[in-house]
């Protein structure tokens, strides 16, 4: 599984497909109540091209903390894949939220060029 960006407007090529860029390739999703509530807490380290996913069944405003979260981490908070939010957030002092049917979580820097309106899907 993997995350791909795509900017909003982004020029087509001559095959009509659409410029990517990979965010993660090591992709998790936090699926249940404890792995939803557990995050990146109590990691000492976040893997180069790691990210994990939160998905959730309607749009709602999701808070997210960096509370025993050891590195600063990239937020994306997205609705039917659409970028509607993005926020670094600081070690163990972080907290943000958004309106989001799902949340991604990436190291600090991977999400620096991803703005609201752009595409970010998971590829299987």
């Amino acid at each position: 599984m993997r995350l791909v960006h795509q900017r909003d407007g982004e020029a087509r090529t001559l095959a009509d497909s659409v410029a990517t860029e990979t965010l993660a390739d090591d992709v998790e999703r936090a699926d249940g109540l404890l792995s939803q509530g557990r995050g990146l807490m109590f990691r000492r380290s976040i893997p180069e091209g790691y990210g994990l996913v939160f998905s959730f069944d309607e749009p709602a405003t999701r808070t997210i903390h960096t509370l025993f979260v050891f590195e600063p981490i990239d937020v994306l908070w997205l609705v039917d894949d659409e970028v509607i939010n993005v926020e670094r957030l600081r070690p163990f002092r972080g907290l943000a939220h958004g309106l989001a049917d799902t949340v991604v979580e990436l190291p600090a820097g991977v999400a620096e060029n991803v703005k609201p309106g752009d595409t970010v899907r998971i590829e299987d």
